[in-house]
């Protein structure tokens, strides 16, 4: 069975649902018509509000908690507010240039870079800054080295592209003598260096199936230790601001706080949320339940991907409650996004 299309709002539903949002969004109160009647800006009476109203209540658009004859928005209803009535303004260029100031190219390391971006966030838009992390497979390794633990235990050091060190503890099949790890690193440094993790592997196999005798067991012992010491760890994310949540009137449920702060302690639901905005272009909003995730019901994600040298690295974006101000939250996003790009542009590009 087709579902009808709803038919869309007229111009004077439209004016007073913006409106009743902006209210509320700003006082946190539910709005009624004689609010609506004094700041919507319609020459109509309060009874012809009060029908129109509930008519965008029979639509889904908008709910009156029983306390109050006033009415507030539902996840549908901010829906159509961000997609249809909302009016963004560029990121001011005060905003603009702490962002750059502080998210600068050669500051740091990536990571410091990803925990200023989430910090920058959280202060710009008193939310939670979150960022996620790029797959390191994207990175190209500057320099490898091996030192032996004992036993069969070995000690990977990868110098990335873009300053990042990373140590990490293998144990391939049998001991290596120090003199065999010397040799493994050096071939890598010399043929593997500079190229993106995703492709040592392939191109090792390639040369191992045409290689013969020494060189052969040069590039077998290669294929083993590389392909432990390259492995891309699992994503990550970095967050900044969780705190800010506890204060907000909209967020003071114990128990959906609890839920929602055991989520950002896992981060793999919320990983796999940013994964799936990764692809789009552009700021992407989820509200509420539409993020299909239960801790996050009473929440709004504001995303943008962030990306250089011609491919998207991640995605960052701000967490806050669904009556946050998104006219003021969308800019910074998107600029955060733009400017961390940039700062992780490869030399020579841009």
């Amino acid at each position: 069975m087709t579902v009808p299309a709803k038919p869309p709002l007229d111009p004077r539903a439209r004016q007073l649902l913006r409106t009743l949002i902006g209210r509320y969004i700003h006082d946190g109160e539910p709005v009624g018509s004689q609010t609506l009647a004094r700041h919507a800006g319609l020459d109509v009476s309060p009874a012809t509000i009060r029908n129109i109203l509930a008519d965008l209540e029979d639509s889904g658009l908008l709910s009156s908690p029983h306390t109050s004859a006033g009415r507030v928005p539902t996840v549908q209803g901010y829906r159509v507010f961000v997609d249809s009535l909302l009016q963004v303004k560029s990121l001011g260029e005060r905003e603009l240039a702490r962002l750059r100031a502080e998210l600068t190219a050669g500051a740091g390391s990536t990571q410091a870079l990803l925990g200023n971006a989430s910090e920058l966030l959280s202060a710009m838009t008193h939310f939670v800054g979150v960022v996620g992390a790029p797959r390191r497979g994207q990175f190209a390794f500057r320099q490898i080295d091996f030192v032996p633990l004992g036993g069969r235990r070995v000690l990977a050091i990868v110098v990335f592209a873009d300053g990042e060190v990373q140590n990490r503890v293998i144990e391939p099949q049998r001991a290596f003598e120090p003199a065999e790890l010397e040799k493994v690193a050096n071939y890598l440094n010399a043929h593997c260096a500079g190229r993106p993790l995703a492709q040592i592997r392939a191109t090792l196999l390639h040369e191992l199936r045409q290689a013969r005798d020494e060189m052969e067991q040069l590039l077998a012992q290669s294929v083993e230790l590389a392909e432990q010491a390259l492995e891309p760890p699992g994503d990550d994310m970095v967050l900044a601001g969780q705190t800010r949540l506890m204060g907000l009137q909209d967020l003071s449920d114990v128990e959906r706080l609890r839920e929602l702060f055991e989520a950002f302690a896992r981060k793999r639901e919320i990983l796999q949320l940013l994964e799936r905005t990764q692809r789009a272009p552009g700021v992407r909003i989820f509200i509420g339940e539409e993020t299909g995730l239960a801790p996050l019901d009473g929440v709004s994600l504001v995303t943008a991907p962030y990306g250089a040298g011609g491919q998207v690295l991640g995605v960052l974006g701000v967490i806050g409650p669904t009556r946050m101000a998104y006219d003021r939250v969308i800019p910074v996003v998107q600029a955060a996004a733009d400017v961390l790009g940039a700062a992780l542009q490869p030399p020579g590009e841009g």
